[in-house]
């Protein structure tokens, strides 16, 4: 029906089509297993990238240099943890997520014969797509803030005297690096995989659970942080599906992370920055709405946003490419 609120029915996008084209698809569980084995090489990419970076922030530490001279393997554990816990550290990890992408990307192109297009990459109107999706995150997770703020979950302390300009451009950066990595991976990879074979819908939910499964060792994790992340998924799936590129939901992924810790200073999937743009704290015994010590992602305010924005893509019609 044409005047329906909204439509369930999903087209495959042409990236799924071009797929085909280049290799059938698998049985679910044999997609399944290549996946895991493809992420255990990625994330083993993503800690050769990031050995150096490891390396020099110890070799630059005082305490560490100290301990270790001294053969102090207590305190040089001690003074691991802390460097471990430094945006410095957060910093090197996030740039050093290029190295998944690159073994996903590798292994699309040499095993499973597609080309960059049939993971999202497409040079038209990829510049504008960028800017909308970073826009669209922005208002999206702030809208959660505001939700919370005014239910007197989280208050909003005023500006923060942690602030670096130049640390808050690093982790611009390295969150654009980040966000298109789970992007590829999830929705460019696996989504675009499992829907070789089965329908987009099954595409889009299994991806949505094995997105949010690749989060169940952050600290502070609890189920309704799961069925958010379950949430995300399947708006980062429709957002691809929809759009047609990988663009667009990789830039709303990256500024979706980057304001929960940098601008409002929240806590991102469990993880704490100290350079932020304002200062915020939880009110205490609103976790359902706050997510506690998940951070915002965690709570009913995010649940909303994100319950909101699948309606809206929903609604919308499959861009034409």
């Amino acid at each position: 029906m044409e005047n329906q609120l909204f439509s369930l029915q999903l087209e495959k996008p042409q990236a799924v089509v071009k797929a085909q084209e280049a290799q059938k698809g698998l049985n679910w569980f044999l997609e399944i297993l290549i996946f895991l084995a493809v992420f255990v090489v990625s994330s083993i990419g993503q800690v050769l990238v990031m050995l150096p970076g490891e390396l020099i922030l110890l070799a630059q530490n005082a305490d560490y240099r100290s301990a270790a001279a001294a053969g102090d393997v207590e305190a040089a554990a001690a003074a691991a943890a802390q460097i471990g816990s430094s945006d410095l550290y957060m910093v090197f990890s996030l740039f050093a997520t290029i190295g998944m992408t690159v073994v996903v990307i590798l292994f699309c192109r040499l095993i499973q014969k597609r080309k960059p297009d049939t993971l999202g990459f497409i040079k038209s109107g990829m510049g504008k797509e960028y800017l909308t999706g970073l826009v669209v995150g922005f208002v999206m997770f702030s809208s959660a803030v505001l939700i919370c703020v005014a239910a007197g979950a989280i208050k909003i302390e005023g500006f923060s005297e942690t602030f670096s300009i130049l640390m808050f451009f690093l982790f611009l950066l390295g969150f654009m690096l980040q966000g298109m990595a789970e992007e590829v991976i999830c929705r460019g990879y696996v989504m675009v995989s499992i829907a070789r074979r089965y329908s987009m819908w099954t595409a889009v939910i299994s991806n949505a659970v094995i997105f949010a499964a690749l989060h169940l060792l952050n600290n502070g994790i609890s189920v309704p942080a799961f069925i958010n992340l379950v949430l995300f998924g399947i708006f980062a799936s429709l957002y691809f599906v929809k759009k047609g590129n990988i663009w667009g939901v990789a830039a709303v992924h990256s500024v979706w992370n980057l304001v929960q810790g940098n601008f409002w200073g929240l806590r991102v999937s469990g993880m704490v920055t100290e350079c932020s743009v304002l200062r915020s704290t939880m009110v205490e015994g609103r976790e359902l709405l706050n997510g506690g010590a998940f951070g915002p992602e965690g709570g009913l305010g995010v649940s909303v946003v994100l319950l909101v924005g699948i309606c809206v893509l929903l609604r919308k019609k499959k861009d034409v490419k």
